[in-house]
């Protein structure tokens, strides 16, 4: 008998047993779970903030020389406008070679530009005006553009690497305007008066 109440408080010692290290176990793995998944968002983040200065570092060299090229837009403009008031036909030699190393040095502004990836934005006439790129500064109605389209740029723009540093400006083409509404008055047909009561109550 005494055998039987061995056995049986071996057994729920056993059983007791078991139970504990099977509760331990699920909570170890449990915490080892919480812990892997933990490590895991970690190592995400630090991947996302390694692409993200990566990412911050290459902005900041490509448009590091924004602030030095915007500096350099209104001699590129001096250049451009004073290539534009030349006279076709020049007599003097001095005067010439003058023009000549003008035109020469607005070629190299233009060559150190876009080694620097500043590229000018300058449509052509009909071009459709795009606000990402173009500034109007007028409209004007034009029988050989569309309307919307450019007519004339009166300054290029630039971009440095797709992002717009200066927009061109530029007169664009006037919508061509809807016909007008017309009212009861401006209809001269004859049921126009049909519809009107003349007779007083």
């Amino acid at each position: 008998m005494s055998d039987e109440i061995e056995n049986e408080d071996g057994q729920d010692l056993e059983q007791d047993a078991t139970e504990l290290l099977n509760a331990e176990l699920e909570k170890l793995t449990a915490e080892n779970a919480a812990l892997k998944e933990q490590a895991l968002r970690y190592a995400a983040e630090v991947e996302n903030i390694k692409r993200r200065a990566e990412r911050e570092g290459n902005d900041a060299r490509a448009f590091g020389i924004q602030k030095f090229a915007q500096s350099l837009l209104s001699v590129a403009d001096v250049l451009q406008r004073a290539l534009g008031s030349v006279p076709a036909d020049i007599a003097d030699p001095a005067f010439k070679n003058f023009v000549a190393g003008i035109d020469m040095t607005e070629k190299e502004l233009a060559g150190a530009f876009e080694k620097n990836g500043v590229k000018k934005i300058n449509p052509l006439k009909g071009e459709k005006f795009d606000p990402n790129l173009h500034q109007a500064v007028m409209e004007q109605p034009s029988a050989e553009v569309e309307g919307g389209g450019v007519i004339m740029v009166m300054q290029a723009g630039y971009e440095l690497f797709g992002r717009v540093i200066r927009p061109a400006m530029v007169a664009v083409a006037a919508k061509s305007a809807a016909a007008p509404v017309k009212n009861g008055y401006d209809n001269n047909s004859a049921d126009a008066g049909d519809r009107i009561d003349t007779q007083a109550e």
